[in-house]
């Protein structure tokens, strides 16, 4: 059920710690009947940002004895994908977690046979009644603020930013870094590159490092894999989804981190009481209901200019408040 040996930093050892967890079924020994059952199905290893950060949240409730939890990782197919879900509903369990990412027809299908048990899809386009949710790791909140930042540290005029696969929430992502740094450095321009791929971090590093020859002296490392070019290179980064500080320390200053425990916490309690509803769950992915935040500075509070930690902190109260909106397109990111 679990895969070691992928991955780096401590999302690896977070991953790899879940594995030797015991993560066996609902069954003999189950907790009482009000404790909902949880199975996650992940396409990628659960080494990989997006999924670590599901998979903290689901851990935390777990150890809490909020929830049991199965999980299976690597389903490299929608075939895969949909084989461990159906096994999974054979056992009914109150809540599924899966990525609708690359199937979310075959999901909601899925879905539709199962109206007791409440399905949470990672990127679906809208809830589906009665019983599928939707949400996603919206952060254009933070990652405006990381542009912020990148725009004022390049001395080339020059970003670079290394995404994964063409979707709706990777161009939001992409294009409030890109405002963020045009709006504190007119003059920077933007390589981007997309790497057609969830999580291939060596795929990713080679992209970092081809855009760190180009000039790009800032790396966005919307994917895994970006920083170590980071640090080969001297160049600085900024992470994405969760803090990837110890990747390379002295080398990234910041990133967006998406918390997923709002989420969870919602749904469990949804189950717990017996409710299946059909909710867009994308509503906790602000700084307001603390879904999103900024990664921790790890000392780059001492090195950035006073201003510029300012504007950061202006623009975040801002957000926060509900006095600054974002208006960020779901278009693909242009680069210059």
């Amino acid at each position: 059920m679990c895969d070691q040996g992928r991955g780096a930093g401590w999302w690896l050892r977070l991953a790899m710690a879940a594995c030797c967890a015991a993560s066996a079924g609902w069954a003999d020994d189950a907790p009482p009947a009000q404790v909902p059952a949880v199975f996650a199905a992940y396409v990628t290893p659960v080494a990989e940002p997006w999924n670590a950060v599901i998979h903290a949240a689901l851990l935390e409730a777990r150890d809490a004895g909020r929830i049991t939890y199965q999980w299976k990782e690597a389903l490299a197919t929608t075939e895969k994908q949909l084989d461990a879900v159906t096994e999974a509903v054979a056992d009914r369990p109150d809540i599924v977690v899966a990525d609708a990412a690359d199937a979310a027809e075959e999901l909601l299908a899925l879905a539709r046979r199962h109206p007791g048990v409440a399905f949470l899809l990672g990127g679906a386009e809208r809830p589906q009644p009665p019983n599928v949710s939707v949400f996603d790791a919206d952060l254009t909140e933070p990652a405006y603020l990381c542009g912020l930042v990148a725009g004022k540290l390049t001395k080339s005029n020059v970003v670079g930013v290394v995404a994964g696969k063409h979707d709706d929430a990777v161009h939001r992502t992409v294009n409030a870094f890109l405002q963020g740094a045009r709006e504190a450095n007119p003059g920077a321009k933007a390589k981007v590159t997309f790497i057609d791929a969830w999580f291939d971090p060596p795929k990713a590093r080679a992209a970092a490092l081809a855009q760190v020859a180009a000039g790009a002296d800032v790396i966005f490392a919307e994917r895994a894999g970006a920083i170590a070019a980071a640090q080969e290179t001297g160049v600085v980064a900024f992470g994405d989804m969760l803090d990837q500080h110890d990747e390379a320390p002295g080398h990234v200053v910041t990133g967006t981190v998406w918390n997923m425990r709002p989420v969870i916490d919602h749904a469990v309690a949804r189950a717990a009481a017996g409710e299946v509803k059909a909710e867009d769950l994308r509503r906790f992915c602000t700084f307001d209901r603390g879904g999103v935040g900024l990664a921790p500075w790890h000392g780059w509070e001492e090195k950035l200019p006073p201003e510029v930690l300012r504007l950061v902190a202006e623009r975040r109260a801002a957000l926060a408040a509900g006095t600054l909106t974002l208006d960020i397109p779901a278009t693909a990111p242009a680069a210059e």
